[in-house]
């Protein structure tokens, strides 16, 4: 396993595999890797014969108040975990090899425009941005996305259809905690107390679904998971929102594949967690 920082050096060392007909998957991470991540990287690493962790704080989807400077990293754990797992190569470039001088973006409509794309401006630009530029520099024949971050998979799968880039996107289930909390890196800025608080998210998705399969409509089902959070005192609403899983536009009734999703503040620290409604 081996970590690779530069572009060119990376694309150089991905040639022979292409042309000897090896698939290579991309698994895109911003580090400080967890199971979640490892649940994506096996899934790779199962259907790919050459698998490309990137391990990169994209500073380019972090609005000015948000946590990028002490957003955790830890590239020796990680490349522990990846080389267990069976990665081949992680990607761990500076910003300034990634961007160079920022000029071109790109951006997607309409499915930034609720959810989290709503609260944070200019955050999916610089998510499709990097997929976008990693989807280039790999050329990886699947890329693989936890459904935790619904609202971002959706837009990468609309990213890859619309301008035609070739690669096959593989959506890899929630992974969480024994105690059912989804797991994610941010979850390391939890106090003790603030860690037993933020059960309250993965009980109102429990509880959300259940009612959901039970045949309730959805103003019920998304006021019962708000008398969940709003239960626990540590806990603020940013959204509990229920969308058309494709359009990420909001739904009034369950007769459509439909993401139910929510993001709560624990303290400073923003959590998210969903569920998915199929018709």
């Amino acid at each position: 396993m081996q970590v690779i920082k530069k572009i060119d050096e990376l694309r150089e060392i991905l040639k022979p595999y292409r042309k000897e007909g090896k698939t290579i998957g991309l698994v895109p991470t911003m580090g400080f890797l967890h199971k979640g991540h490892a649940s994506l990287i096996k899934k790779a690493v199962e259907d790919n014969d050459i698998v490309v962790v990137s391990d990169f704080v994209n500073p380019i989807q972090f609005g000015p108040n948000e946590d990028l400077e002490t957003y955790p990293r830890d590239i020796e754990a990680d490349s522990k975990l990846c080389e267990e797992i069976g990665a081949d190569f992680i990607f761990n470039p500076e910003p300034s090899e990634m961007y160079h001088d920022k000029k071109a973006f790109v951006d997607i409509e309409s499915l930034s425009d609720n959810l989290c794309g709503a609260k944070r401006p200019g955050h999916f630009r610089g998510v499709c941005t990097v997929c976008t530029k990693l989807f280039n520099i790999v050329g990886p024949d699947r890329a693989y996305f936890g459904q935790k971050d619904a609202q971002q998979l959706a837009i990468i799968k609309k990213l890859v259809l619309d301008l035609n880039i070739p690669v096959e996107i593989i959506p890899v289930p929630i992974v969480r905690e024994d105690d059912g909390l989804a797991m994610s890196s941010r979850n390391t800025y939890l106090n003790k107390e603030e860690r037993k608080a933020a059960l309250c998210l993965s009980k109102a998705i429990f509880e959300g679904k259940k009612m959901a399969a039970d045949g309730y409509e959805v103003d019920r089902v998304l006021d019962k998971m708000t008398e969940i959070i709003k239960a626990e005192s540590l806990a603020k609403i940013d959204y509990i929102s229920a969308v058309n899983l494709e359009t990420i536009e909001d739904v009034k009734t369950f007769n459509q594949d439909t993401l139910v999703a929510l993001a709560v503040y624990i303290g400073k620290t923003k959590l998210i967690d969903n569920f998915i409604y199929r018709v």
